[in-house]
């Protein structure tokens, strides 16, 4: 469906996208695109290869506590970033081996 959201002055469109979750309860997910030549097969495959990018830095700020790092200068938090994206990249092989969530992997 095709609209307009309050504050935002070109057309977008709205795609509703309704799944089975593991538990067997359904999920509706409410996406929105500005892109108006997108169709819905489109759109939610998009959605799909972003959403593994969004875990990918949940991860890398959680499990890898990027927020906690201390350093101050550039040079010291570019080295400690990829010392980050080197450990969360690991942390993703492990779990994909032990058929485990990453985050139970890094509780465990």
């Amino acid at each position: 469906m095709q609209g307009w959201l309050k504050g935002y002055d070109d057309p977008l469109l709205f795609v509703r996208q309704v799944f089975k979750n593991k538990d067997g309860s359904t999920g509706i997910l409410h996406l929105v695109c500005s892109d108006l030549t997108c169709d819905h097969d489109a759109i939610t495959t998009t959605y799909k290869k972003r959403w593994k990018v969004e875990v990918f830095h949940k991860s890398l700020k959680s499990n890898a506590n990027l927020a906690k790092s201390p350093t101050r200068t550039v040079r010291t938090q570019s080295n400690q970033m990829v010392t980050f994206i080197c450990a969360t990249f690991r942390l993703e092989c492990l779990s994909i081996k032990n058929s485990l969530n990453p985050f139970a992997l890094c509780r465990k």
